[in-house]
């Protein structure tokens, strides 16, 4: 498998510290709010790319951490008149209900920054004792990147380049405008840790170090999240995760692309910005994962009405196709076409399709097509056979490719199944009894609950709407 790494700017062969293993840390929410759709990207992508991997024969390791102590935090804290701690539980909480919506898995360790203090407190007295930061008077500690003679490799900015967009904020005492904070002395009513250098709390930067180096080890296979972290964020990391341990920090750097409302950049300030609870609310979930899995992981996507009510149409097209194997299944014949075999290495080149394009930097989008021209081949050459084992073929082959997007993960509602099959029995009865009258009013009462039925040859299909 092939993966861009940021850190190189190129497609690189995936080669793992340990074989059949790989070590993952992915940057999560700082949760002060509800998630919106441009955190949905990263979540919906590599826990797509987890999946693959997981396919693939690997055994993944995959840390995603919470922020739960941050400016946000504290003042969203102070505008609801509570602490820090009931802030961040209740958007974790929130958290909870929107990963699960959009399918997506709960991490291997989902450590806390809060839960880390005596780690990150280690890591900074190393840097300390290194010379590569200061304490200030007012309690703070600064690391200084000038000390790092590679800072900027990730984002391929010399360190001069981004000297000239830095400044120093009055309140601050660092010595240059680079120096980023480590810990910030308390200031008062705000949460604190006791610490050599007073009481204070861990900067933003230093916390991920800390984790990926208590839950993963010094060096990790990837290191990933959305674009928009590579300066100064992931850049920092770096910096000052190799000067602590010196030793390389990730091997590979995976980055998403941004996301565009109505194509433009999503912004508060521009009032063009969606929680993905808005969004769940009037199109549900599963549009949602599918929207962010659509494009290859790396290029912009556009967020519009027009997009998502597509995205539900083509989910549509899918889960036609497991109710329409389902349905075959139930009149299935054992026996097989003459051209079974053929028709079986029809199937399986789309699945050696969908391993092709997604070995090449998980391509999903060209993954989905795959899954299409599947969908396409069973509709035509399949469900026509009535062939038990084609269909238990073909449908063990969809639901395997689906599963590996996170795809078509609706249960179906067995207690509306039944009813449905009563009211379709009793429309059929009808009709045989050529109380058509009946068989229409039976008709209009399915309709009412969002039912659509489908006259076939081999009996009556319906789906919701």
């Amino acid at each position: 498998m092939k993966i861009y790494n940021t850190m190189s700017r190129k497609k690189e062969e995936l080669k793992t510290i340990t074989p059949g293993e790989v070590k993952i840390y992915a940057c999560g929410p700082t949760v002060y709010n509800y998630i919106h759709i441009g955190n949905a990207r990263p979540l919906c992508v590599f826990d797509t790319f987890r999946r693959y991997l997981e396919y693939r024969g690997y055994k993944v390791t995959f840390v995603q951490n919470f922020t739960d102590i941050d400016d946000k935090i504290i003042k969203r804290a102070i505008e609801e008149g509570t602490d820090y701690k009931t802030v961040s539980e209740k958007y974790i909480k929130e958290y909870w209900i929107d990963t699960k919506g959009m399918n997506v898995r709960e991490a291997t360790v989902h450590p806390r920054a809060t839960e880390n203090i005596d780690e990150i407190i280690d890591i900074i007295s190393t840097l300390i004792e290194k010379g590569y930061a200061y304490p200030v008077s007012n309690g703070d500690v600064y690391f200084s990147p000038s000390k790092f003679k590679e800072y900027g490799k990730l984002s391929h900015q010399p360190l001069e380049d981004l000297e000239a967009g830095a400044r120093i904020n009055i309140e601050e005492l660092k010595r240059e405008p680079m120096d980023f904070a480590l810990w910030k002395g308390a200031k008062p009513g705000e949460p604190y840790w006791e610490s050599p250098w007073g009481k204070g709390r861990p900067g933003w930067h230093i916390e991920c170090s800390a984790m990926v180096r208590r839950f993963l080890g010094k060096t990790i296979d990837i290191h990933c999240g959305g674009q928009d972290l590579i300066f100064p964020h992931h850049e920092n990391e770096i910096a000052q995760s190799e000067c602590c341990n010196g030793v390389p920090f990730a091997h590979y750097w995976m980055h998403n692309g941004y996301i565009n409302v109505d194509n433009v950049k999503m912004s508060k300030s521009l009032g063009n910005f969606f929680t993905v609870r808005d969004v769940a609310e009037k199109y549900g979930y599963e549009p949602i994962r599918y929207l962010m899995i659509s494009s290859q992981y790396r290029s912009p996507i556009n967020y519009s009405v027009d997009i998502i009510e597509q995205c539900k149409a083509s989910l549509q097209r899918l889960y036609t196709c497991r109710d329409s194997l389902d349905f075959a299944l139930q009149n299935a014949e054992d026996v097989l076409p003459d051209n079974a075999e053929e028709i079986k290495k029809s199937l399986l080149s789309h699945k050696e399709r969908f391993i092709e394009v997604m070995d090449d930097d998980l391509n999903t989008a060209d993954g989905l097509s795959a899954v299409f021209e599947l969908v396409r081949d069973i509709n035509s050459n399949v469900i026509p056979t009535s062939s038990k084992e084609l269909l238990t073929f073909a449908k063990e082959l969809f639901s395997e490719l689906t599963g590996v997007l996170g795809l078509v993960y609706e249960k179906k509602d067995n207690d509306l199944d039944s009813k449905v099959e009563e009211l379709i029995a009793a429309r059929t009865a009808a009709r045989k009894a050529k109380d058509f009258a009946k068989a229409d009013s039976i008709r209009d009462e399915i309709a009412a609950m969002g039912i659509v039925l489908e006259d076939t040859p081999n009996g009556v299909k319906w789906h919701k709407k």
